[in-house]
């Protein structure tokens, strides 16, 4: 059986840079944050009172108050990302998708507004006060059957919860479906929406979590000797993955190729990277080795770079263990300098950002990023993009429990 290649045909995205895929791909180029001062509820009791949260969507007004009681806001972004990537590819929206098309969804913690409302009505009003709605909000795989519900479809379905490496995952076990001929379209993405009180209250009590209050924008520095913690986000991106036979049958437009994947698990510390980046260069190994390329092919890398202080270090020495010489060559960013973190859902926004700098040619900017640390002194293309003819990109993403995913795009 001839293995299928994998093409990008649609993408789709609700994230703190934009509510579509235009305005978040100007804002990453010209370096702008999406992080400020939180609005969604009253954060003035906690350590940190920012995050990247998504602006200007109501979910009342986009699919009606009706619809929108049923889900987490999670789930609302899911939908919308998904309806974007779906039109953007090309497809009848209010046609059922049918069975030749999959869907997998990464989410790190799914549900958890919804889990904090539950909880709190509990508290204060007793167990027959909770919304018969919850554990259908909650649920991890909540997104993942919603989406599935709006648009019919009915092939083989996913949800992945590997931390912040989820929709990384997603997309390179979606990339196995379409490789294996059991369906050739897969709708596939990752979903999160961690900005409520007590996941950053959290987050903060393990201090993971940038405090720099008063110049939110400027919170998050990867790679920089002064950063603090990751700042947190919320967002959904979508893409559409096709067989390339099935792009090129009904003339879709395609974004790129996914070549190569790569999985592995540190086994070391449930939040700490191994000593070394040793679990993240397996995974970029596989990924490299799945493409079939050699590391000097790769022209850009859209890093993990999450702002704390060991994963950025690790990160680096992980690419130099895997590139050698060549690490001091390749660029490298973090677009999370300005979106924040996006948990589950950063792997596919990350995916999507590498996408668009395969189309344009461009690199985006690692922003906050003005007093380099000594231990990372690679070129993270500071503060400004570039343009680059680029044919490869890998993207990182590696989260809590030690789960690490890689992919490699190419243009053609």
């Amino acid at each position: 059986m001839t293995k299928q290649r994998v093409v990008v045909t649609g993408l789709g995205t609700i994230n703190p840079l934009g509510n579509n895929v235009i305005t978040t791909w100007k804002n990453l180029i010209n370096g702008v944050s999406g992080v400020d001062n939180i609005t969604l509820f009253d954060a003035s009791d906690l350590p940190v009172t920012f995050a990247g949260e998504v602006k200007d969507f109501d979910p009342n007004d986009y699919m009606g108050k009706q619809n929108a009681r049923k889900l987490d806001r999670s789930g609302q972004l899911s939908i919308f990302a998904a309806e974007e990537a779906l039109r953007d590819a090309g497809f009848d929206i209010d046609q059922p998708l049918g069975e030749e098309f999959g869907i997998v969804f990464g989410t790190g913690i799914g549900g958890i507004g919804a889990t904090e409302d539950a909880v709190r009505i509990y508290d204060e009003r007793g167990s027959n006060r909770i919304s018969p709605l919850a554990i259908t909000q909650l649920m991890p795989n909540s997104s993942t059957g919603q989406v599935a519900i709006k648009y019919g479809i009915q092939g083989p379905s996913l949800t992945i919860t590997t931390a912040c490496a989820a929709s990384a995952n997603a997309i390179g076990e979606a990339k196995k479906m379409i490789e294996q001929n059991i369906v050739d379209k897969v709708l596939v993405g990752g979903t999160e929406s961690g900005t409520t009180s007590m996941t950053i209250g959290a987050f903060a009590q393990i201090k993971a979590l940038s405090k720099q209050n008063e110049e939110p924008q400027r919170a998050c520095k990867p790679f920089d000797k002064n950063r603090d913690g990751f700042v947190m986000a919320e967002g959904s991106t979508v893409l559409i993955l096709e067989s390339e036979k099935s792009a090129n049958e009904r003339n879709g437009k395609i974004y790129g190729f996914v070549e190569g994947y790569g999985s592995s698990t540190d086994a070391y510390h449930i939040t700490a990277p191994s000593e070394g980046g040793v679990g993240a260069l397996r995974a970029m190994e596989q990924a490299i080795t799945n493409a079939d390329i050699n590391v000097e092919e790769i022209d850009y890398i859209n890093a993990h770079g999450t702002s704390t202080i060991a994963n950025d270090v690790n990160e680096t020495l992980a690419i130099k263990s895997l590139m050698k010489d060549y690490a001091y060559k390749v660029n490298i960013s973090s677009t999370k300098s300005m979106t924040g973190h996006l948990l589950g859902g950063g792997g596919a926004f990350e995916a999507m950002a590498s996408l668009l700098s395969l189309k344009n040619n461009q690199i985006p900017p690692t922003i906050n990023l003005n007093d380099p640390d000594e231990e990372c002194d690679l070129n993270y293309t500071a503060n400004n993009s570039i343009e680059k003819n680029i044919e490869y990109v890998m993207s990182n993403s590696f989260g809590f429990g030690g789960h690490n995913a890689v992919l490699v795009f190419s243009k053609q």
